[in-house]
Parts: structure tokens; sequence; C-alpha cells
């Protein structure tokens, strides 16, 4: 039987990348969550947006359990998640937000379980949306469904915290493009899957609960904002979409909330 540390050795290494800014709180959530994981081999960092609360104080509690922190002023959430991507030295790469928790202990250990298992590139999974106040109450499921070739057309996208990429597809294919505001995680998937086709898995259970608020989702006009970037990724990779690409995607969501 391997000691526990043959197993961290001979184990591939896991990188979380947790970005934050004034979420005093809702981090710990985020923290306990990853440091209640059964897989041991493990690589924390946390990108710290210069916090003015007590975030990084609830951070810095914590420090001997993560790898980096990092905290000084970014230009926007995908720049800091840029930065968390330069420091990885994993195999896998592992986006949790500030108001995101994973659902059990064994989330990350079944994820490189799928890596390895199917050789892939990518493993998603499924999200559920709850309440921030009482994270036990849900008020959607994102169901993401198996991927064929040609389903970005019909608005598909898998929720991003429950994305999880080798390292190197970032190295090949590039992070995360900042000339989008609250589009660059789809234009990043699109990227990835559609244009240059990474072979991906599907993990068909709720990995990440996701607190309601998101940028992208607060209101109708971020919504018709989020609609724009979305048209602008697809122009960006030079691919065309189908006539009703943008219409079925934000539709697709609709059937969320009946899944709960």
């Amino acid at each position: 039987m391997q000691s526990e540390k043959e197993k961290l050795v001979n184990s591939p290494k896991f990188s979380i990348i947790t970005v934050c800014f004034n979420s005093e709180k809702t981090i710990e959530d985020t923290l306990l969550s990853v440091f209640s994981q059964s897989y041991s081999n493990i690589e924390y960092i946390v990108i710290d947006g210069k916090s003015t609360d007590g975030t990084l104080a609830i951070v810095n509690k914590h420090k001997e359990k993560i790898f980096n922190i990092i905290s000084e002023k970014d230009n926007g959430f995908y720049d800091a998640i840029n930065k968390g991507i330069d420091l990885v030295t994993g195999d896998y790469v592992a986006i949790l937000n500030s108001d995101d928790f994973y659902v059990n202990s064994t989330v990350v250990e079944e994820i490189v379980n799928q890596f390895i298992q199917n050789n892939v590139e990518a493993v998603y999974g499924d999200l559920q949306y709850v309440e921030r106040t009482n994270t036990n109450q849900v008020t959607r499921t994102w169901i993401s469904g198996n991927y064929t070739e040609g389903m970005f057309y019909k608005g598909w996208m898998p929720p991003h915290p429950a994305f999880f990429v080798k390292k190197e597809c970032y190295t090949k294919y590039g992070k995360f493009n900042l000339s989008l505001k609250s589009a660059a995680d789809y234009e990043l998937i699109l990227r990835f899957i559609h244009v240059n086709k990474i072979k991906v898995a599907y993990l068909p259970k709720v990995l990440v609960k996701m607190r309601v608020g998101g940028m992208s989702n607060n209101s109708i006009w971020n919504r018709i904002k989020a609609n724009r970037e979305d048209k602008l990724a697809w122009e960006l990779n030079g691919v065309k979409p189908k006539a009703l690409t943008f219409i079925r995607k934000p539709l697709s969501k609709l059937t969320q909330f009946f899944k709960k």
C-alpha cells in the first residue's frame, strides 16, 4: 500500500485559483471547501484585488495551506485570473470564485480520475445556483449534458466554475481575453472546445455551488451586454455562429429554473 508521501509524488498536481475582492462574507466557505478535499496533491493560489475589508485577514489566517497569496490592484476579474494562471505549476487548473464552493470533499479526486481515465484535456460537470445567505436553498441547476461537436451553435456552454482544464491548454491556446468584460469565460471555452477541439469529458453531477448575483446575471442590462460580447467572442476567433445561436444561448438557461 502506498504511503501518503508516495501518493503525493505519483499523483498529478491539481491547481485551484480563487480570485477575491472584498469577499469577507463568503471567502471562508470557499477556502474551507478547498481544504476539505480528499485529494492530497492540491496547489492553492489566492489572488486578492487589494481588498479593503477583512478578506485578506481571513485568507492569511489559512496561509499555511495556501501555496501563493497575491494582494494587489488588478485590471478586473479576468486579469486577476490570468495572474493566477501564470503562477500555476500543476497539471490541471480550476477556477473557484470567492462566492463559490465545492459541493463535497471528493470533487477534486473525481475530476482527476476523469482526466486520467478518459485521457482528456478538460473535464466539466454541473452547477447549482444558491441563495447568498442560505446556500441550502437552490434557485436553479445548470445541467451541462454531454458535448457533441456543433453544440455551441445551439447556445451550449458548460458553467465555468465547473470547467477544469489541463494547464497546457492555456499555454497552447492562450488565457482569458481582457478585451471582454463579462464573456471572457465564454470566449475561452469556445476557443478551447469549438475552435481548437480539445477532448473533453462530462461528469454528470453537481460539482460546484454558486451564490446568486454573478456579474453577467444580475440584471437584464448586464445580460444584454453579455449577449453582445458573446457575438464578439465568435468574431475574435474567426468563426461564424448560426442564425439563432445568440437567441438559443439565453433561452437554454430557462430550463435551469425547473431543475432544482
